[in-house]
């Protein structure tokens, strides 16, 4: 039993760090108030030496895992990949506003599949802007395309855990696989994520240009400014697709090593290394590049965010929780479903989506539920995550990588025009998820 003191300060901690890490005063790295956060909880005594063991334990195949697949997108950068990617996509839209809308959501969401949320808001953003300035696009004219993308990005980690770090992390608690969540969490979230662009389409559909402006050379922008050609190979396309095929197959080998119990960073991390030595090979860049490139930060955040919910976890805000949801969501999937996700949404709108994710997760571990509804509860708990934190720019940390993107290149989209999209767009989207997602279960089970 924890005092007052213990209490208060492992409270207060929580608080003053979701506080930092929403506002990011003078443009802070969120890693910094999270293990500043997770130093006072460790001194206040509601996290022992042992919980920091465990913790380690638990996040560090999530945490690798992520990392490598950071490294991996970098590599791709460096052989021009994403640049060939959207080229094509350019080409491919003929010239119309509305074939690239659907193209440029294509990308988003496969960067994400084949890489991460965050990489995939990194990646992407950069290369839509230069697109659509180089159009000669006017400010309203590229929200649309910009915001569609970001939404998508992010949500589009639902479908396979591997695409986002906090997932992995939650995979770990309550004990489930890659294979188990895919093949539940796949096809609902796939249909919801359809909807939710259908949604974006229908909102989007009387800004979007009809028509795309050409240069005086008859090309796309993009195609006119892309960077120079890869001097390893004379036909670009079929290297791009081998390191495409190669990158499908890391992903896959992924679901293979967690059926089989094999840890799934020793995966990732082969496949980081094997990329980096065909840069090196080819390009000459030696792989040290990759300690100044490669965002650190990440595991610190995660590590230090875990802690403070640890902390939580002990004085007994989960068991609060769990004494009143339990009822609520034990013996029927649609109920579970529905309040878990709704939860979920609601707690991540409020303080960030990593923090909410850890305690739903950690709460639904405590309720003893039977293994079917607690696959379903948590996956719910991830839908709210993933798509319903989306509904505030703050809910999740790939929307304020956005926001920041956005602000250096001089774009601007203010919370009315975001709110205003997602009031409209993620509420439907999330119910429609979430009632796919019970009864996609009910009847594969």
């Amino acid at each position: 039993m924890f005092g007052s003191a213990t209490i208060s300060l492992t409270i207060a901690a929580f608080v003053m760090t979701v506080i930092l890490i929403l506002w990011r005063p003078k443009e802070i790295n969120e890693a910094i108030p999270a293990i500043g956060g997770a130093i006072l909880v460790f001194l206040s005594g509601s996290v022992s030496v042992n919980d920091i063991i465990k913790i380690t334990n638990t996040i560090s195949d999530a945490a690798i895992t992520i990392m490598a697949t950071i490294v991996m997108a970098i590599v791709l950068e460096s052989f021009g990949f994403f640049g060939w990617a959207a080229e094509g996509l350019m080409a491919r839209a003929k010239g119309s506003g509305i074939r690239l809308f659907w193209y440029v959501n294509l990308l988003c969401f496969l960067m994400t599949l084949f890489f991460n949320n965050d990489g995939s808001i990194m990646i992407t953003t950069p290369i839509l802007i230069i697109v659509l300035q180089n159009l000669g696009l006017k400010n309203h004219q590229k929200i649309p395309y910009l915001l569609s993308g970001a939404l998508i990005a992010t949500a589009s980690s639902a479908p396979i855990g591997v695409s986002n770090i906090v997932n992995l992390i939650a995979l770990k608690i309550v004990g489930m696989d890659l294979y188990m969540h895919t093949l539940m969490m796949f096809i609902p979230s796939t249909l919801g994520l359809l909807f939710f662009l259908l949604l974006l389409f229908l909102c989007f559909y009387r800004v979007l240009p009809k028509k795309l402006p050409r240069n005086g050379k008859g090309q796309h922008p993009l195609q006119a400014q892309s960077p120079e050609v890869l001097p390893i190979s004379k036909n670009r396309t079929r290297f791009m697709l081998n390191i495409l095929l190669f990158v499908f197959m890391v992903r896959v080998s992924l679901f293979i090593a967690s059926y089989m119990g094999i840890p799934v960073s020793i995966v990732a991390v082969t496949g980081s290394l094997i990329l980096l030595l065909w840069r090196w090979i080819y390009l000459k860049i030696s792989p040290l590049d990759m300690v100044k490139k490669t965002p650190w930060h990440i595991l610190i955040f995660a590590f230090g965010m875990y802690v403070i919910i640890f902390g939580l976890n002990n004085i007994g805000l989960t068991q609060l929780l769990v004494s009143y949801l339990k009822p609520l969501v034990s013996g029927d999937l649609m109920n579970g479903s529905l309040i878990m996700g709704g939860l979920v949404t609601l707690m991540s709108t409020l303080v960030n989506n990593h923090p909410a994710l850890m305690i739903g997760t950690i709460t639904l571990t405590g309720m003893e539920l039977d293994p079917i509804t607690l696959k379903v509860t948590y996956l719910a708990s991830v839908v709210g995550s993933d798509l319903g934190s989306l509904l505030l720019p703050i809910g999740t940390l790939a929307s304020l990588i956005w926001l920041h993107i956005l602000k250096q290149n001089k774009v601007k989209v203010s919370w009315r025009e975001y709110c205003k999209v997602t009031f409209l767009t993620i509420p439907p989207a999330l119910i429609f998820t979430l009632v796919c997602l019970a009864l996609w279960v009910s009847w594969i089970f």
